[in-house]
């Protein structure tokens, strides 16, 4: 039987078996999506990532799987992979060195900046808002009300991917409890409940996925770098020049998260985001190619 190798790492941390774990897969370009499918449902983790030969301008070509569906862009697979391949010393990559690599996904081309110790800076997509939303429902689908609310409305925002953003209390980030029957009854497929701390410009975000079979992520670059494009629109944020953010997430899960990022505004809306983590090698092995059955 036919094997592919992989790798396992840990992306948005410094430490082995925190963040979120990746499958890293190579040598798939002559499976059809079905197999693809099939190999991410048997990893099982949020997202598995297949390198695959790029088309002109890109460094390689990745397709980037939820045990359920496929994503046409998603962070942390996106930047573990981008350091996995420059550790793997992929396209003439140097470890050693810092580089610039171009991704294609169904996002398009997307620069990611990959350093020698480990992390990389990925450019998110072209910013996307949308409008305010009544929150109730959302509370409810996190087992939440309304005197757990805090902060501005809630909206959907995006740089790649579109997430929505429900300000809570403190104290309620913890509390939050996915109903997976309230989300699929009110058609939400992802949720981020967080608390914003001002001072130190940080969040402490919980982000819940039930349209991609991940009930909870543990850390997720492109809701962090959605979150600048909110964060600006509502103020959160200054609405010119280029701030720095820190999302802190997977504590509740027992895989802490660590997502710097930065956005740059001009007049109160968002030209553009950046989400920079850490990548931690975990393990390497092969995988049986799943049959095709067409």
């Amino acid at each position: 039987m036919a094997k592919l190798q992989y790798e396992i790492v840990d992306v948005f941390t410094d430490r082995p078996f925190t963040g979120n774990p990746l499958a890293v897969v190579f040598g798939a370009e002559g499976l059809a999506t079905e197999q693809l499918q099939a190999l991410a449902r048997e990893f099982h983790l949020s997202e598995t990532a297949f390198v695959l030969p790029p088309s002109d301008g890109a460094t390689y070509r990745l397709r980037i799987f939820t045990p359920e569906v496929e994503l046409p862009f998603a962070g942390h697979p996106s930047v573990g992979t981008a350091v996995t391949l420059s550790r793997r010393g992929w396209a003439g990559l140097d470890a050693a060195s810092n580089a610039e690599v171009v991704q294609e996904c169904g996002a398009g081309l997307l620069p990611i900046q990959v350093y020698a110790d480990g992390r990389a800076t990925l450019t998110g997509g072209p910013p996307t808002l949308g409008p305010e939303l009544d929150p109730a429902p959302l509370l409810g689908i996190v087992g939440l009300t309304a005197d757990d609310l805090a902060g501005p409305p809630p909206r959907t925002a995006g740089c790649g991917l579109e997430w929505t953003f429900l300000a809570v209390r403190p104290d309620a980030v913890v509390r939050a409890s996915l109903n997976s029957d309230a989300a699929r009854r009110q058609g939400v497929t992802e949720l981020v409940v967080f608390a914003w701390d001002a001072d130190r410009r940080a969040s402490h975000a919980r982000v819940f996925v039930p349209g991609s079979g991940v009930p909870e992520d543990p850390a997720t670059g492109s809701a962090a770098l959605a979150f600048g494009v909110y964060a600006v629109a509502v103020g959160l944020l200054p609405a010119d020049d280029r701030s720095t953010y820190t999302i802190h997430q997977g504590a509740e899960l027992h895989r802490p998260s660590t997502l710097e990022c930065t956005v740059t505004a001009a007049s109160g809306t968002a030209q553009g985001a950046t989400v920079t983590g850490a990548v931690v090698p975990i393990a390497t092995g092969e995988i049986a190619v799943p049959p095709f059955i067409g």
